[in-house]
């Protein structure tokens, strides 16, 4: 899946995770995964390929949240990785957020975030490009 723009949040990940085994965070910090979002993982996550890096269990899914304007009462809402695909050309721009989750202890911290959809106005990146 191609997105338009990406932003990585591992910088702030590896922070927490270091402030969580100097003991400068709690676990209950770390590993405060809300309900619905632990939902979400179980029902909607694509299991992540890597343990969780706090109780090195194999429950470590990724959740895609779709937001955006263009989604109507979609936005908020969590999306299987085959949902983005088909969204992706139906709806005009919307944002993704990734969010890493383990079902196991509760580990969450927000991985990516990315843009789909169809460019607003219609135009490809490439055509606007080249008209101005």
């Amino acid at each position: 899946m191609s997105a338009h723009a990406s932003v990585d949040y591992a910088l702030q990940r590896r922070a927490l995770l270091a402030d969580l085994r100097a003991g400068r965070r709690s676990l209950a910090e770390a590993c405060d995964a809300h309900p619905y979002l632990q939902l979400a993982a179980r029902h909607y996550g694509q299991e992540a390929d890597a343990a969780c890096p706090v109780c090195a269990k194999r429950a470590l899914r990724h959740v895609h949240y779709a937001f955006g304007d263009a989604l109507g009462k979609a936005s908020g809402q969590a999306k299987s990785y085959g949902e983005l695909e088909r969204m992706r050309d139906a709806f005009d721009e919307f944002g993704v957020y990734v969010v890493e989750v383990c079902c196991g202890c509760g580990w969450n911290h927000l991985l990516r975030s990315f843009v789909l959809g169809r460019p607003a106005g219609g135009q490809t990146p490439l055509s606007t490009a080249a008209d101005g």
